[in-house]
């Protein structure tokens, strides 16, 4: 775990993709204090939440058939069998096969606060976090959306845009971009932040949320 604590900066740009200088980021999120084990946690309830958790197979008292013994217990030579559903026979039932199930992880809110700090922090650290001022799309349009990304310098990179509460046209523009991906601030998890090789910011999303940990 890295326990060391720094400030950082990082560049800020106009909607129109053009630098304005640098900004530093709030003390209160981005300390420098990145926590890997905690991270892995949140990561590994995350994936395990996201499964559905109803591959099933068939035991030897659900298939069909079976009902009548295939040959007499003695006398022919060959083992004995009860049921041509018995595991060994084709057809027959599955042992041990997977059932209906829940994958779900409970993470308290405090650990997933720490690790989504955690890792806010590490892309800080990558010099990976860019400002931006409020994103206006009148319309949807991933055209003017990789022309934005473009101006930024990160259109071959996997982007977080994290944006000022929720903004369908953002989120639409960029929608068929495999490499983009856009939520409100808040609701970026550890997951979605440690997926990005750059995190975009909206600058007010940072000053509505000062006080998140």
């Amino acid at each position: 775990m890295t326990t060391e604590t720094k400030t950082f900066e990082a560049p800020v740009y106009s909607a129109q993709g053009k630098q304005g200088g640098t900004r530093q980021l709030p003390e209160g999120t981005f300390d420098g204090i990145v926590n890997v084990p905690v991270m892995h946690q949140a990561v590994k309830a995350f994936l395990a939440n996201r499964r559905q958790g109803t591959a099933k197979t068939k035991t030897r008292g659900e298939v069909t058939g079976g009902n009548q013994k295939p040959w007499k217990q003695k006398g022919t030579g060959r083992a004995r069998q009860g049921s041509t559903r018995a595991p060994n026979w084709p057809g027959g039932g599955t042992v041990f096969g997977p059932q209906p199930r829940s994958y779900t992880q409970i993470v308290p809110k405090q650990v997933r606060q720490l690790a989504r700090k955690s890792a806010l922090n590490a892309r800080a650290r990558e010099q990976a976090v860019i400002l931006v001022d409020a994103l206006t799309f009148s319309a949807p349009k991933t055209k003017a959306m990789t022309q934005f990304l473009a101006s930024l310098g990160v259109a071959d990179k996997k982007v977080l845009l994290l944006t000022d509460g929720v903004k369908p046209n953002v989120y639409l523009s960029a929608r068929n971009l495999g490499r983009v991906m856009v939520l409100p601030y808040s609701d970026a998890s550890t997951y979605h932040i440690l997926w990005s090789d750059v995190v975009v910011i909206e600058s007010a999303a940072l000053t509505t949320n000062s006080a998140e940990g």
